[in-house]
């Protein structure tokens, strides 16, 4: 008869409670944490205990450096303006609102290029991190039933090994208590939007995703890493709306304000 520990299942919880606790400082002595992003050490904390955990697993200096913006339009992320976005009195984008961390360039740039990388996982975790930090109020707002990433093309996303967007999604819905929900699916493989001219970039996506299924009034939070012109996330957005989404708001690592990514 199984008492106490007996079972595989009660070892399991344990080694995932209790024990992790216990276990937890000596780890970090012998493996100190390191940053997110720099991959450097935290400082020793005061006393005979392990080093000090980063804030959101990003030491104090990346912080500094890749959670600093300007002014933004809540609706289209142009710098430089707020409520009253010309751009949005014309014709604004097919999303609710936009979330972004930063300008792209500088260390942002080496960050969401090491991110897009097969081992840039725990960088674009840093990167989720660092955005939930600085708008983590406006995201719990929105009150979001999911986070949904952009998707790569199945082929792209076999010989690059990765997604910075996915991994990205899953950083931010952890941090914010939300799952991620991978709805949308790019139905053809397209030519790297970097690659063309900005007048070309919203044909070459043009009816590229779609949905698994029906969405039935889901407010949702599509995640990428990059943004310039906007042609990928709108083409995302309006396909999630086609399948019933209520509300679609957009967060990103960086807006490529005067670059040529998207």
């Amino acid at each position: 008869m199984e008492s106490g520990m007996g079972s595989g299942r009660d070892w399991m919880r344990f080694l995932r409670g209790p024990a992790a606790r216990w276990l937890a400082p000596g780890i970090d002595l012998l493996y100190p944490p390191q940053c997110g992003i720099c991959r450097r050490e935290p400082p020793v904390s005061a006393g005979t205990g392990p080093p000090a955990w980063p804030a959101a697993g990003v030491c104090a200096e990346c912080t500094r450096e890749l959670a600093v913006d300007v002014s933004r339009c809540p609706r289209c992320g142009t710098p430089g303006t707020g409520d009253g976005c010309r751009r949005c009195a014309r014709a604004g984008p097919p999303w609710r609102s936009i979330t972004i961390l930063t300008s792209y360039g500088g260390p942002v740039r080496d960050a969401v290029l090491r991110a897009k990388r097969p081992a840039g996982t725990r960088v674009a975790a840093g990167l989720a991190a660092l955005l939930v930090q600085r708008h983590g109020a406006r995201l719990a707002a929105a009150g979001h039933d999911g986070v949904v990433p952009v998707p790569m093309h199945w082929l792209r996303r076999a010989l690059r090994g990765c997604s910075a967007a996915d991994d990205l999604a899953i950083g931010i819905a952890a941090a914010t208590g939300r799952r991620v929900r991978r709805v949308l699916v790019r139905r053809r493989a397209t030519r790297m939007q970097n690659e063309l001219p900005v007048g070309d970039r919203p044909a070459n996506v043009r009816d590229a995703f779609g949905c698994r299924h029906g969405l039935g009034g889901a407010k949702l939070l599509l995640v990428d890493d990059v943004v310039t012109t906007g042609a990928t996330l709108a083409a995302c957005c309006r396909a999630l709306v086609a399948a019933g989404a209520a509300v679609v708001d957009v967060a990103v690592v960086a807006s490529a304000d005067s670059s040529v990514d998207d």
